[in-house]
């Protein structure tokens, strides 16, 4: 076990959601996080913040406004 630091962890929480440090980082930041109560703590609102936003992502606008806009969008050409 490997444990990085509170600032390597914190510095790369973002890449660490998303899965984007090799794989020996990863590791070493789970390590980290599994003895850390702060950094698992935001850790946790890393990954809620990022559900969230993931939930947004797929909302649609009501189909009105969808249809005015592109109808605002063709007059406009």
């Amino acid at each position: 076990m490997t444990d990085c630091g509170c600032d390597k962890a914190k510095a790369e929480l973002e890449e660490y959601l998303h899965r984007e440090l090799s794989p020996t980082d990863f590791q070493d930041i789970t390590d980290h996080l599994e003895n850390c109560e702060d950094c698992s703590t935001e850790h946790l609102i890393g990954i809620t913040l990022t559900m969230k936003m993931q939930k947004a992502c797929q909302e649609k606008a009501p189909e009105e406004l969808r249809a005015a806009i592109l109808a605002r969008l063709e007059g406009a050409r």
